[in-house]
């Protein structure tokens, strides 16, 4: 019982690691709101500690590229004001 106590110490220890988290922390979900706050700041291109100018000028170069007028489409444009209305509501 101890052998296997160590070797599942050693096992966690080394995906914390490698990994940086613990293998208990890919047990516990995100909520809904977490994942869509990632997903904008990946959208956007920007880090969790971005601020508010930072955001919107993370949105304007994505506004630029993903522009109808430019190729884009309207989905696209929606997707970049959403994410941008997102990350802002997330301001202290």
């Amino acid at each position: 019982m101890i052998k296997l106590l160590f070797i599942a110490a050693i096992i966690s220890l080394i995906c914390r690691l490698i990994t940086r988290r613990w293998p208990w922390d890919y047990l516990s979900a995100k909520s809904p709101r977490a994942k869509a706050v990632a997903k904008a700041r990946v959208l956007l291109g920007i880090s969790a500690k971005a601020n508010r100018s930072e955001i919107f000028e993370a949105h304007k170069r994505l506004i630029t590229i993903v522009h109808p007028d430019r190729g884009g489409t309207n989905e696209s444009v929606h997707e970049a004001n959403a994410a941008r209305d997102l990350l802002l509501d997330e301001l202290p």
